[in-house]
């Protein structure tokens, strides 16, 4: 309910996407006065709120990345779905948006029943997350991708450390607060 969250700011479709059923999803959503949106689709104009996207769909696709030649005011910023055998179409996804000034947050992922890749296993450790048991990236392997971005100032990691020495709660990051608020100075500005 609206009056639930006041003053905190809502994600909208954590885990889903944005833009199907949009219309419902915007329907649904009105009430809340802080929030944005998550699509893995880039069709972001329509957005009138901060919206996330996440531009690596998997590997069930043939598309890279989507690149958005000239991001909208509302993209809040790239999220890039990241494991250690993705690591050069990540600097790639980096260049292709840090040089437009777009954020770039690296999400690290966690597999459940998938199966690391050969030469890979000794960057993952089975372990508990957040709430279940997932082979997840380790610490020293976190650290040796993030060294790479150490001076590029629009690159983050969702979760302030990952691995057996960090949390991924968001208690600890702060990218969405952050980037929400930049986000609606950058639409108010463009008005």
């Amino acid at each position: 309910m609206p009056e639930d969250v006041d003053f905190q700011i809502v994600r909208i479709n954590d885990g889903n996407d944005s833009n199907v059923d949009y219309d419902t999803v915007v329907m649904r959503t009105h009430q809340y006065r802080h929030k944005f949106y998550n699509t893995a689709i880039p069709n972001l104009e329509r957005f009138d709120s901060p919206v996330v996207l996440t531009v690596n769909p998997g590997e069930m696709t043939d598309i890279r990345f989507h690149k958005i030649d000239i991001p909208p005011k509302t993209l809040m910023f790239v999220r890039f779905r990241t494991n250690t055998w993705n690591t050069e179409l990540g600097e790639e996804c980096v260049r292709y948006y840090t040089s437009r000034d777009i954020p770039v947050v690296l999400t690290f992922m966690a597999y459940f029943n998938e199966k690391i890749p050969e030469g890979h296993e000794g960057a993952y450790v089975y372990r508990k997350r957040t709430l279940n048991s997932y082979w997840a990236i380790t610490t020293s392997a976190w650290h040796m991708i993030m060294e790479k971005y150490k001076n590029n100032k629009w690159v983050y990691s969702c979760g302030k450390i990952e691995g057996e020495l960090g949390d991924t709660h968001c208690r600890f990051c702060g990218n969405c607060l952050r980037e929400y608020f930049a986000t609606r100075v950058r639409m108010a500005e463009s008005k």
